[in-house]
């Protein structure tokens, strides 16, 4: 019955249409034409990524040239969401993340930081960079740690790689802070994308390959979630 109740999908990107990797990554069998079938059957769809190595634009022409269907206003993913954060409370942050990541924080003050924004740095997360965010952090008379996702790992065409949460774990140890999470699995990343798709919770249906990001982030905010067999899934 439940099922037939159901208006949207809520898609995880990275082991659920694609494994990512050096190369751009390859897509899941099946994946693209599963998009084209959600799409041809009426039910409204978005993307609710932690995708955080590149700018929206760069990532969906990235997904469009392995054959998705897909549109940035169809993305919902942190950085833009940590941006509007960010400029509601005045901050302006020191960024540990992607290069290919920066542009979408061109708008953001990063003069005089006081805050830091961690996000999948890959290559960047070196001991001096994660230092530098440290001593940042520990000489704030209030710190603020926001973190774009705190996944523990996930999966590139050659194995298993360390996530954003791997680091951010250990800024909290070290400063004695608790990070703000504006990826999955906090709440209201998942009610921007609900938004954005156009239905409530109980009408939607979350689809991830991470039981506790993905599948547990949802089903706290009121929607029915599914794992999938793919990616991370072990």
């Amino acid at each position: 019955g439940w099922a037939r109740a159901v208006r949207g999908l809520l898609l995880d990107v990275s082991g659920v249409l694609y494994d990512s990797g050096a190369d751009g990554g390859i897509p899941i069998a099946g994946s693209a034409e599963a998009v084209r079938r959600i799409k041809a059957s009426g039910l409204k769809l978005q993307l609710c990524t932690n995708e955080t190595q590149a700018t929206r634009e760069n990532f969906v022409r990235k997904l469009r040239a392995m054959g998705f269907d897909v549109s940035v206003a169809e993305v919902t993913a942190p950085a833009p969401a940590a941006c509007r954060l960010m400029k509601e409370r005045g901050l302006r942050p020191h960024l540990l993340v992607h290069d290919d990541l920066v542009p979408e924080f061109a708008e953001i003050d990063k003069t005089n930081p006081n805050c830091v924004v961690l996000g999948d740095a890959a290559e960047n997360f070196t001991y001096a960079n994660l230092n530098e965010a440290f001593r940042l952090l520990i000489e704030m008379e209030k710190p603020v740690l926001i973190s774009l996702g705190k996944g523990r790992y996930y999966k590139e065409t050659d194995g298993l790689k360390l996530d954003v949460g791997a680091y951010m774990k250990a800024l909290e140890y070290a400063c004695d802070v608790q990070a703000e999470v504006v990826g999955k699995p906090a709440k209201r990343f998942f009610e921007s994308a609900l938004a954005e798709l156009g239905v409530p919770p109980e009408q939607a249906i979350m689809i991830g390959d991470d039981i506790e990001n993905d599948v547990g982030g949802a089903q706290r905010c009121g929607m029915r979630a599914l794992q999938v067999r793919t990616g991370k899934y072990r």
